[in-house]
């Protein structure tokens, strides 16, 4: 796993509204604060990602997501955080606070609480969750190493995160926490 002082300046970058790369369950992975328009509108454009596709969140624990969940119905709750920690992302209601730059043009908002330990340490040493797309520009394949991550942005990152990913062959599954409906496959 990356050493503190890494975690401890990728968090601070984050939290100054730059942007990380880091290792995730089965790709790289670049976040930035999701309440910092300006940070995900420069990764949006970074990645050439449109913004109504929407955004996942990844956090340490559940109470990072608290502020951009609508309320859940107990049964699908528990569902979901059975999954978790673990490489299940869900779409879930969003709460009327949440950002429209992060949901797009849709109605929920994609999250994850992540067992990854690079994740979860980033997001617990930020204090909280973070924007988490795959590194790499709309279209083509994501980066799997740091070396990856820097051949495909170079000086554009603020920072990356050295680490192995989870081993996972395919990003996380997607699913709809209301409808069940599968969005992603692993």
């Amino acid at each position: 796993m990356a050493g503190r002082q890494v975690i401890r300046r990728a968090a601070q970058v984050l939290r100054s509204g730059g942007i990380a790369a880091y290792p995730t369950e089965a790709v790289f992975g670049l976040g930035c604060d999701p309440l910092n328009r300006v940070a995900v509108d420069r990764l949006l454009r970074l990645k050439r990602r449109s913004p109504r596709l929407g955004l996942i969140l990844v956090a340490a624990h559940e109470a990072q997501l608290a502020d951009y969940l609508g309320p859940i119905p107990q049964d699908l709750a528990r569902r979901m955080r059975r999954s978790w920690p673990g490489p299940q992302t869900w779409i879930a209601p969003a709460s009327s606070a949440c950002p429209l730059w992060l949901t797009g043009e849709h109605d929920g908002i994609a999250v994850r609480v992540s067992a990854h330990p690079v994740v979860r340490a980033l997001c617990a040493k930020a204090d909280m969750a973070i924007v988490s797309t795959s590194a790499n520009r709309s279209g083509h394949p994501p980066a799997r190493s740091a070396l990856g991550c820097r051949m495909r942005f170079g000086d554009k990152l603020d920072i990356v995160v050295g680490g192995r990913t989870g081993g996972a062959a395919k990003p996380t599954p997607i699913r709809d926490l209301v409808t069940d409906r599968i969005i992603r496959v692993a």
